[in-house]
């Protein structure tokens, strides 16, 4: 039996009616009522004029979360390894993709092309906080968020940086919403280190070998405005994980994923 840990030391968040992980936590501790608004991006101020402004919502939302949990842990943004999650690639770019290939035009710009691959928000984080540390991009449907954590804490075992991982996904315009019905864009980061930073650290995340993949019923939140939120978008299966962390509780969680079905974490506090 192998059992790994890390410690999570920073988070941002970025959704619909979530803001910011602030602003999250105060609705995830009851402080705060939830009211569902659509996601504000802003152009990341971080990169340069041209790859600004052919950034996604996707790569908007990213590059904000990514930053902002690099401040939390106060870890310079170009030194941790990366992951990034997605169910897939750029909504709004295929759809124009797809759209351009059924009017009989075949001639795509290779600049949207490297855009609406799943992996370019890696690129874009790479050239936005000037990192060249090791980057992996994973992709499992539904269960994009819980493969995402998975790899990042193998890859935390496995390294001496720092982890960050990067979930997002964005909404698809019709008709491709009705085939793949997300809503609005969401993106999660974590910032996970090897070792219990005192005074710092918000909670320790393990997964065990033993009970890594399990049948048990998925976490769902209890308030049901967050309960249709984390249905609607893969990267928000992320919410039931921030609850746990945001009220300090301890125990297993159990979070979508796609074969096997669900994954099986231990959330420990710090503080």
């Amino acid at each position: 039996m192998t059992t790994l840990n890390a410690y999570l030391d920073g988070i941002g968040l970025l959704g619909p009616g979530l803001g910011s992980w602030p602003q999250a936590l105060a609705i995830l501790t009851g402080q705060s009522p939830y009211q569902n608004q659509k996601t504000v991006l802003l152009p990341p101020a971080s990169l340069p004029t041209a790859e600004r402004r052919r950034a996604s919502p996707g790569v908007m939302a990213a590059l904000e979360v990514g930053h902002a949990a690099c401040a939390m842990a106060n870890v310079p943004p170009a030194d941790p390894a990366s992951v990034f999650a997605s169910s897939g690639s750029d909504g709004r770019i295929c759809h124009s993709i797809c759209t351009a290939l059924a009017s009989g035009d075949t001639m795509i710009s290779p600049t949207q092309f490297h855009n609406s691959v799943h992996n370019a928000i890696s690129g874009y984080w790479g050239i936005s906080a000037g990192a060249m540390t090791p980057s992996s991009v994973v992709s499992a449907h539904d269960g994009s968020f819980a493969a995402g954590l998975l790899e990042a804490i193998v890859l935390l075992a496995t390294t001496e940086l720092p982890v960050l991982l990067i979930a997002c996904d964005s909404d698809y315009p019709q008709p491709l919403h009705d085939a793949r019905p997300i809503v609005d864009t969401f993106a999660v980061a974590l910032l996970l280190k090897s070792t219990l930073s005192p005074g710092k650290t918000l909670a320790q995340i393990s997964i065990c070998s033993e009970n890594l993949f399990t049948d048990a019923i998925v976490q769902t939140m209890n308030h049901p405005d967050l309960e249709i939120l984390r249905q609607s978008n893969p990267a928000a299966h992320c919410l039931p994980l921030l609850q746990h962390i945001a009220i300090e509780k301890a125990g297993r969680l159990v979070l979508n994923y796609e074969n096997p079905s669900c994954l099986s974490v231990d959330i420990a506090t710090c503080r």
